[in-house]
């Protein structure tokens, strides 16, 4: 398979600009009602999971009739759907995985849905995967040490480091308008919250263990 899966899942529809931001040759794996977005977006199902109770009965049908692969499993599954997803990337090989979602359903909010599958995406067992993530025009990457990471927006962008499942140690940033020089950042710290772009390239480091880089509404400042 590709090396890159592109997971689409369920919540908000997603932004239609990020389409630009997918690669053509990517596997794509949809998330129970993720397949209606992925739709949506013109990308080519190939693998549908989850317990099937969000997909539109139009979808589940469209699915079927194209010959998607459908791994269905229990509503009383131990995992969710997202994770289903990434669990289905991994066992074809994917060494770089991208997840799609609108955000939050203005119908339908879970933030405890929201919040697991951020951890999800960030769980230390994902250390050998470059994973990132669009969330509405929001980008996030997940960065395990040792890291060193290159990112490029507008100048003037924000940009936040959130340290999850532990403290985020030896963080060391450039081109932000706060620098951090070989810090530790406290688990739940928001001391890496809200910083700004000074260039249009910027980077950051870590020595020891995660950070979730999260660049708020980037997809308005890209072409």
């Amino acid at each position: 398979m590709a090396r890159t899966a592109v997971i689409v899942i369920g919540g908000g529809p997603p932004d239609r600009r990020v389409r630009n931001h997918l690669p053509d040759d990517a596997t794509v794996i949809a998330a129970d009602s993720g397949f209606d977005h992925a739709v949506s977006l013109g990308l080519p199902v190939e693998l549908l999971v989850g317990d099937l109770d969000s997909i539109s009965a139009e979808g589940r049908e469209q699915a079927i009739s194209a010959g998607v692969t459908i791994l269905r499993d229990r509503p009383d599954k131990d995992f969710t759907d997202t994770e289903l997803g990434i669990e289905a990337a991994l066992a074809r090989g994917a060494h770089h995985i991208i997840v799609v979602t609108g955000g939050p359903d203005p119908g339908d909010s879970r933030l405890d849905h929201e919040l697991g599958t951020l951890l999800a995406l960030a769980r230390p067992g994902l250390s050998a995967v470059e994973v990132e993530a669009w969330w509405g025009p929001t980008h996030l990457r997940v960065a395990h040490g040792p890291a060193d990471l290159e990112l490029t927006a507008p100048a003037g962008s924000l940009l936040s480091l959130l340290p999850v499942h532990g403290p985020a140690e030896g963080v060391t940033t450039t081109g932000l308008r706060f620098p951090l020089r070989d810090e530790t950042l406290p688990a739940g710290s928001s001391r890496g919250v809200s910083n700004e772009l000074t260039t249009t390239s910027a980077s950051v480091a870590l020595v020891a263990g995660t950070l979730l880089i999260v660049q708020p509404e980037l997809l308005g400042g890209l072409q």
